[in-house]
């Protein structure tokens, strides 16, 4: 079976930092792109980073210059680097992997993890 599992999730002050891992397991993703998605109650999933197979990278303008998504040594593994975390970035982080095509949309993955709560206290 198929599985993304993130990990690195929890609660961290406004200004704080935390790093969030994708591991796949039953397969390798490494010829695929992997994308950062979040959800906050009340709000539709959102894309936040994603990067190609090639080592690309895509950020929303809401995370860019904070936020730095990078691929493991052996590529398969795929990290999201917060730092200076706000509030507004609470939600629930997951990983995806896709063709790449539409690597700004839900739409363009197909494997999901079921994601890590992330929590910013102010």
């Amino acid at each position: 079976q198929v599985q993304l599992v993130e990990s690195g999730g929890g609660l961290v002050q406004a200004g704080g930092s935390l790093r969030l891992s994708c591991a796949p397991s039953g397969r390798t993703f490494t010829t695929y792109t992997m994308g950062w998605f979040r959800q906050a109650p009340g709000k539709e999933r959102e894309f936040v980073a994603a990067i190609t197979y090639n080592s690309f990278t895509y950020y929303s303008d809401s995370v860019k210059g904070r936020f730095t998504i990078s691929r493991g040594n052996a590529k398969n593994t795929v990290y999201l680097q917060m730092n200076s975390l706000k509030p507004e970035d609470t939600a629930v982080y997951s990983c995806a992997a896709g063709s790449g095509t539409y690597y700004y949309s839900t739409s363009g993955y197909l494997y999901w993890g079921q994601g890590t709560q992330v929590t910013v206290s102010s």
